[in-house]
Protein backbone atom coordinates (compact mmCIF):
# COMPACT_ATOMS: atom_id res chain seq x y z
CA UNK A 1 0.00 0.00 0.00
CA UNK A 2 1.36 3.24 -0.74
CA UNK A 3 1.90 6.39 1.62
CA UNK A 4 -0.67 9.22 1.03
CA UNK A 5 1.17 12.87 0.37
CA UNK A 6 1.91 15.56 2.64
CA UNK A 7 0.33 18.46 1.80
CA UNK A 8 3.53 19.87 1.64
CA UNK A 9 4.27 17.15 -1.55
CA UNK A 10 1.22 17.58 -2.63
CA UNK A 11 1.45 21.31 -3.36
CA UNK A 12 5.26 20.98 -4.82
CA UNK A 13 3.68 18.39 -7.62
CA UNK A 14 1.44 20.90 -8.70
CA UNK A 15 4.03 23.79 -8.42
CA UNK A 16 6.41 21.95 -10.73
CA UNK A 17 3.34 20.93 -12.69
CA UNK A 18 2.47 24.59 -13.01
CA UNK A 19 6.19 25.57 -13.82
CA UNK A 20 6.35 22.91 -16.87
CA UNK A 21 4.29 25.13 -18.86
CA UNK A 22 4.69 28.46 -17.69
CA UNK A 23 8.06 30.49 -18.04
CA UNK A 24 8.86 34.10 -18.12
CA UNK A 25 10.98 36.23 -20.30
CA UNK A 26 12.37 39.73 -20.69
CA UNK A 27 9.13 41.20 -21.67
CA UNK A 28 6.62 39.32 -20.07
CA UNK A 29 7.76 38.09 -16.53
CA UNK A 30 6.68 35.45 -14.49
CA UNK A 31 5.19 36.90 -11.24
CA UNK A 32 5.74 33.93 -8.85
CA UNK A 33 3.51 34.07 -5.07
CA UNK A 34 5.17 32.23 -2.71
CA UNK A 35 2.67 32.30 0.48
CA UNK A 36 3.89 31.34 4.26
CA UNK A 37 1.53 31.24 7.22
CA UNK A 38 1.96 35.33 8.10
CA UNK A 39 3.68 36.46 5.05
CA UNK A 40 2.80 36.51 1.32
CA UNK A 41 6.29 37.40 -1.33
CA UNK A 42 5.44 37.79 -5.09
CA UNK A 43 8.63 38.26 -7.65
CA UNK A 44 8.57 38.78 -11.12
CA UNK A 45 11.05 36.07 -12.74
CA UNK A 46 12.60 36.25 -15.91
CA UNK A 47 13.59 32.72 -16.74
CA UNK A 48 15.49 32.65 -19.59
CA UNK A 49 18.27 34.95 -17.59
CA UNK A 50 17.41 33.62 -14.02
CA UNK A 51 16.97 36.83 -13.01
CA UNK A 52 14.47 38.60 -10.54
CA UNK A 53 13.49 41.44 -12.28
CA UNK A 54 11.40 43.30 -9.07
CA UNK A 55 9.60 41.63 -5.73
CA UNK A 56 7.21 43.23 -2.78
CA UNK A 57 6.70 41.24 0.31
CA UNK A 58 4.02 41.80 2.98
CA UNK A 59 7.41 42.34 5.01
CA UNK A 60 8.23 45.61 2.81
CA UNK A 61 8.08 48.76 5.80
CA UNK A 62 5.42 50.26 3.87
CA UNK A 63 2.81 46.86 3.83
CA UNK A 64 3.11 46.11 7.34
CA UNK A 65 3.18 49.29 8.78
CA UNK A 66 -0.46 49.43 7.37
CA UNK A 67 -3.30 47.54 9.53
CA UNK A 68 -5.67 45.25 7.93
CA UNK A 69 -6.30 41.54 7.57
CA UNK A 70 -3.79 39.18 5.27
CA UNK A 71 -5.87 39.73 2.22
CA UNK A 72 -6.24 43.59 2.37
CA UNK A 73 -1.81 43.51 3.03
CA UNK A 74 -1.69 40.76 0.18
CA UNK A 75 -3.88 43.32 -2.11
CA UNK A 76 -1.55 45.98 -1.68
CA UNK A 77 1.67 43.39 -2.47
CA UNK A 78 -0.37 43.09 -5.41
CA UNK A 79 -0.31 46.73 -6.27
CA UNK A 80 3.32 47.29 -5.10
CA UNK A 81 4.84 44.71 -7.64
CA UNK A 82 2.54 45.96 -10.56
CA UNK A 83 3.90 49.71 -9.51
CA UNK A 84 7.42 48.08 -10.00
CA UNK A 85 6.77 46.68 -12.84
CA UNK A 86 5.34 49.78 -14.58
CA UNK A 87 8.58 51.63 -13.41
CA UNK A 88 10.60 48.77 -15.65
CA UNK A 89 7.85 49.32 -18.19
CA UNK A 90 6.49 46.06 -18.58
CA UNK A 91 2.71 45.67 -18.95
CA UNK A 92 2.38 41.39 -19.21
CA UNK A 93 3.16 39.22 -17.49
CA UNK A 94 2.65 35.57 -16.77
CA UNK A 95 1.05 34.21 -13.29
CA UNK A 96 2.35 31.82 -11.35
CA UNK A 97 0.23 30.53 -8.16
CA UNK A 98 3.37 28.23 -6.97
CA UNK A 99 0.78 25.42 -6.25
CA UNK A 100 -1.76 27.53 -3.96
CA UNK A 101 -5.30 27.36 -4.81
CA UNK A 102 -6.26 30.91 -7.10
CA UNK A 103 -8.32 31.63 -3.83
CA UNK A 104 -8.31 34.25 -0.43
CA UNK A 105 -4.45 35.84 -0.63
CA UNK A 106 -2.92 34.79 -3.78
CA UNK A 107 -5.95 35.85 -5.82
CA UNK A 108 -5.88 39.10 -3.99
CA UNK A 109 -2.05 39.62 -4.96
CA UNK A 110 -3.24 38.77 -8.77
CA UNK A 111 -6.33 41.13 -8.17
CA UNK A 112 -4.06 44.24 -6.66
CA UNK A 113 -1.82 44.00 -9.39
CA UNK A 114 -4.54 43.54 -12.50
CA UNK A 115 -6.14 46.67 -10.49
CA UNK A 116 -2.96 48.81 -10.74
CA UNK A 117 -2.33 47.86 -14.62
CA UNK A 118 -0.50 44.77 -15.03
CA UNK A 119 -2.28 42.06 -18.15
CA UNK A 120 -2.06 38.68 -17.23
Amino acid sequence: MKAMNTKLEQRQKIRYRIRKKIAGTAEKPRLAIFRSNSDIYAQLIDDTKGFTLASASSRDKDISAQKGTKVEKSKLVGQAVARKAKELGIAKIVFDRGGNLYHGRVKAVAEGARESGLEF
